[in-house]
């Protein structure tokens, strides 16, 4: 067949189907538009979750007759100062949205700069641009969508439900709304209100809290510490939650660049890199950070979404963003997330049960009525959970120890859990979890520094295992010695162990052992035992900390309470569970009605 050019309506279809996919798409052109025309306000109104309807009205500094003839135009843009892609400092740059939206709807402009004595309008028919006419509106611009992809129906098959449109045109909306906080914006739909935040006044991290609190609460405001870092002229700066304020997927890391909203690969890498140590692996953090990157260092014509952008130096960012952010968790100390207390708090609700019903009076002890008999009969079994072993009489020095943010160790529940008093609440310390990241910690500081120490067992232990984990833990002895353990092979189908990591004391070597080499069963045989650093030294220091069932004695447990305030991260276990529990003295007095 002849080769012939392709008719100018169905060359901007096939464009707009690489730019608009469903209603979010426009809502985030068109609000992009308006964003880089200097609005300090910004209004959307959708209908049937913006199928029928989409309406984007903005007061920024709008365009004269002329302007709003070639906007229409594809490749038509006045937001390049030259004639490269190294300078861009606009959202927008590639002068196709506007003509892809107008060719797959019933499209209508209406726009006035700051000099026009009056508007104009433009409604595209059928693909063709009629003369402007004169209209009536203010100083800005504004922009009609009716009847979304009626000229491509097999685009419509492929839309969601209503709600679900919805949906996502608000978080589109949301991800720009925190990237600019100086501007106010309002998303409507069938003339109900969905979001709303006004705008702020004021520079710096301060009214960029202000704008996360807004979208993303005040939870996240608590649980979130400040990341603030630069380098080589590439500066990271946003708020990051703490470990155990996390979820259980990606879609609450926001990530800009230069003001952009991205989903870029290595910026997410960056991210999991970071929280490797801290989190189990299908948990996320809650963040947000914004990256500015130098003009001639990012690339960001890779898409025609530009939804994703490539680095000059890659190497540089991820660098930046895991070393920013593993600083700022280092700040955060012990701390843990707020919103452990509260779901602690959700599932203590006492039960009330009325009279006569025969629930409640299952619980009572008996005799209780008679307040002059004992509360509990010698032989009731009460005074089991009170003997002295498991209670800590209080000293003149816990008065001091109160003061600390855990508290003064008052008792141990089940050998497990520690019970601290401080001056304005109660903590409940799971002692195994807290102490196995103490260790990890340790052993990770040690490994920096010089290496980690051994101890020589007095009676080398043997160890059985299938032939294949035996060769692999054998091709991987050389780097276990570095991190303080010494094997060899015994025979077939077992290995003798000789040294230990000093750190760990006495350790269930065996168990050991076989936890170790499953660890290397599902690692990459390609990495390194120091690229999988955290995956063996947390197996170790599980090993090697307090067992849940150890008795201690007020001193231990006082000592694990202080260690615990002096060692980052420390508010959360190897697997990102919270070490610990706070409830104010409030949340009590709450929870027995008292408030």
């Amino acid at each position: 067949m002849a080769i012939k050019k392709l008719p100018e309506k169905l060359v901007n279809q096939i464009a707009a189907g690489e730019v608009i996919e469903r209603p979010a798409n426009v809502v985030k052109e068109l609000v992009e538009n308006a964003i880089d025309a200097g609005a300090t306000q910004i209004d959307i109104e959708i209908e049937a979750g913006g199928k029928s309807s989409i309406i984007v009205t903005d007061n920024g500094s709008g365009m004269p007759r002329e302007d709003l003839v070639l906007s229409l135009e594809r490749h038509a843009t006045s937001k390049l100062l030259g004639d490269t892609l190294d300078h861009i400092s606009t959202l927008g740059f590639r002068g196709e949205a506007l003509p892809s939206i107008a060719s797959v709807s019933r499209f209508q402009i209406t726009s006035r700069d700051k000099a026009g004595e009056e508007a104009w309008t433009i409604r595209v028919v059928a693909g063709k641009l009629p003369e402007p006419k004169p209209a009536s509106l203010g100083v800005g611009t504004r922009v009609e969508v009716r009847d979304l992809f009626y000229s491509i129906p097999a685009r419509l098959k492929f839309l969601k439900t209503d709600r679900t449109e919805v949906g996502r045109t608000q978080a589109a909306l949301k991800r720009l709304a925190m990237a600019f906080p100086k501007i106010g914006f309002t998303l409507k739909s069938e003339g109900r209100t969905l979001f709303q935040v006004n705008a702020l006044k004021g520079d710096g991290v301060d009214i960029l809290l202000q704008r996360l609190g807004a979208i993303l609460g005040e939870d996240f405001i608590k649980n979130a510490v400040t990341v603030r870092a630069d380098r080589e002229g590439h500066v990271m700066q946003g708020f990051a939650g703490v470990p155990t304020f996390n979820r259980g997927n990606a879609q609450h890391q926001f990530l800009f660049v230069n003001g952009r909203p991205v989903q870029d690969r290595l910026l997410l890498g960056a991210v999991r890199g970071a929280y490797m140590d801290y989190l189990a692996r299908n948990r996320h953090p809650v963040l947000a950070l914004f990256l500015e990157v130098p003009d001639g260092f990012l690339d960001v014509n890779v898409h025609p979404t530009k939804a994703e952008v490539r680095f000059r130096d890659a190497a540089l960012v991820r660098g930046l963003i895991v070393s920013s952010l593993r600083h700022a968790l280092e700040t955060a100390g012990h701390k843990a997330s707020t919103t452990v207390a509260d779901q602690v708090l959700e599932k203590s609700q006492p039960r009330f049960y009325p009279p006569g019903s025969g629930e409640g009076q299952k619980a009572i002890p008996p005799r209780l009525s008679g307040l002059q008999e004992p509360l509990f009969s010698s032989g009731s079994g009460a005074e089991d959970y009170l003997t002295p072993a498991g209670r800590v009489e209080e000293s003149e020095g816990d008065q001091n120890l109160q003061k600390f943010p855990l508290g003064a160790a008052r008792a141990q529940l089940h050998e497990t859990y520690i019970v601290a008093q401080t001056q304005d609440g109660l903590v409940v310390v799971d002692q195994h979890a807290a102490h196995e990241r103490l260790v990890y910690e340790k052993m990770k500081k040690m490994l920096a520094q010089h290496g980690a120490e051994r101890q020589g067992l007095l009676i080398p232990e043997v160890v059985e295992l299938d032939g294949p984990a035996v060769e692999k833990l054998i091709n991987r002895a050389e780097e276990l010695a570095e991190l303080g353990l010494v094997i060899e092979p015994f025979g077939e189908g077992a290995v003798v162990v000789r040294e230990t990591p000093a750190l760990l004391g006495e350790v269930d070597i065996k168990g050991l052992i076989q936890d170790i080499s499953d660890d290397l069963e599902a690692m990459d045989e390609n990495l390194s035992l120091k690229e999988k650093l955290q995956d063996v030294c947390s197996t170790m220091a599980c090993h090697g900390s307090v067992r849940a069932g150890r008795r201690l004695n007020r001193d231990e447990m006082n000592a694990l309470l202080r260690e615990m305030e002096s060692t980052p991260h420390s508010g959360q276990c190897n697997h990102g569970r919270p070490t610990y529990v706070e409830l104010k003295l409030s949340d009590i007095e709450r929870l027995f009605g008292r408030r």
